[in-house]
């Protein structure tokens, strides 16, 4: 029997290469309970956008059926991520006066975002995420939280996020036609940072690159708080529509070549063989490794000079001592981190979600699983705003992980 709880929570990641409903539970400890996950091919997605609303609708009912079917839970509402080359941003500052018991108070905190917002945007874009970074009251900056202080003015800085209006109707659209409401639409950068990223990071200076298959999304914080965020219409898709052409085969088998021998280096054997499955009755046939591993590596390293481009251009190139990590479905490549240590000359991890709990929590602590972890943690946050999102264990790992790269 399909059973209904209040304190429920569910992330749908919709991305170009699959969809995966996730399904949780806060619990008496306001910690996530890790209660199900269900995922399908995603077959009406392009580079972050619906371009087929019937294939989109049948991918996200199959996703919810298993994740249903698991968790024993009926889902009737979401946290859906969302991203794409529509995705733009900037930061703006809003200012307000602080109300006449002169402490601020919630009112004022909603009267300096609004200003913020108050900013012309072109027809086709809306605002997604208003994200603050600091507070200043009467000259005094560098202020994280205002709430309570006393003063006369109330100045705040703000990362803005806007998306097509189109993109996100459409992904709407899609879901409530599997009588599911969306709670919220998260950036989906924004989403795979609370699961993979320490506060320690975020405050020294860190930049995430979540590689999915259609899209490659960054986002960098310092002191805290999110600078800048951008989307690349690049990902392993097109590392496996490089291999089809080159190995001469279809793009399921490239797929599971990718998987299977897929390595990142410039130094392997000649002498390794591999077999290449033929195309409609065409018989296979053998190649040397070395081919697919030199399609995989220029691929992805393109991709990594695409993305070394938008953080000299976000001018935060310098300020990101914690370095890079790595998330996503392609970014569990055998080699791919040595391969970003090079192009970056910073230090990078892979990023693996954390803060759910569960007998089974281990099926999501995979890169994979970033972005649906994330609108979970998201979805709590919004439960609790109080919350902190990582805890102290993955912090010190992280830490550690820190001193290692340093001095060995």
């Amino acid at each position: 029997m399909i059973k209904s709880e209040k304190n429920l929570i569910v992330g749908l990641d919709i991305g170009t290469s699959f969809i995966k409903a996730i399904v949780g539970i806060i619990n008496e400890d306001n910690e996530i309970d890790f209660l199900g996950v269900g995922r399908s091919q995603s077959l009406g997605m392009k580079r972050g956008v619906v371009i087929d609303i019937s294939a989109t609708v049948q991918s996200i009912e199959k996703s919810v059926e298993e994740a249903e079917l698991v968790s024993g839970y009926k889902i009737t509402s979401a946290f859906v991520s969302i991203s794409g080359k529509h995705i733009q941003s900037f930061n703006a500052t809003g200012r307000a006066a602080i109300s006449d018991n002169k402490e601020v108070s919630e009112q004022d905190l909603k009267s300096v975002e609004e200003s913020a917002k108050a900013i012309t945007l072109s027809n086709d874009q809306e605002i997604l995420h208003v994200l603050p970074k600091d507070y200043e009251i009467d000259g005094q900056d560098g202020i994280k939280v205002p709430l309570g202080m006393s003063g006369i003015a109330l100045d705040g800085r703000f990362h803005l996020i806007t998306g097509a209006k189109n993109a996100r109707d459409n992904i709407e659209k899609c879901i409530k036609k599997c009588s599911i409401q969306p709670e919220s639409v998260v950036l989906e950068q924004l989403a795979s940072s609370m699961a993979v990223l320490t506060e320690d990071e975020k405050d020294l200076g860190v930049c995430l690159v979540d590689i999915g298959g259609g899209t490659t999304d960054i986002a960098i914080f310092s002191n805290g708080a999110i600078e800048y965020t951008s989307s690349l219409p690049l990902g392993g898709d097109q590392v496996t529509n490089d291999l089809a052409q080159a190995l001469k085969t279809s793009t399921y088998n490239a797929e599971e070549l990718k998987i299977t021998h897929g390595f990142i280096d410039n130094v392997i054997s000649n002498e390794d063989i591999i077999e290449v499955p033929g195309v409609g009755d065409r018989p296979p046939r053998s190649i040397q490794r070395f081919t697919l591993v030199e399609v995989m590596s220029s691929r992805y390293q393109e991709i990594f000079n695409f993305v070394n481009e938008k953080i000299l251009q976000s001018g935060f190139e310098e300020k990101i001592p914690a370095g890079i990590v790595l998330t996503g479905g392609s970014s569990k490549a055998e080699g791919l981190v040595d391969l970003a240590e090079e192009i970056f000359h910073k230090q990078v991890r892979v990023g693996i979600p954390q803060c759910i709990y569960g007998g089974s929590e281990d099926i999501v602590k995979n890169p994979e699983y970033a972005t649906s972890v994330g609108l979970l943690l998201f979805a709590q946050k919004k439960t609790n705003p109080q919350l902190e999102p990582v805890n102290e264990n993955f912090t010190n790992f992280v830490k550690g992980f820190i001193k290692k790269w340093l001095y060995d």
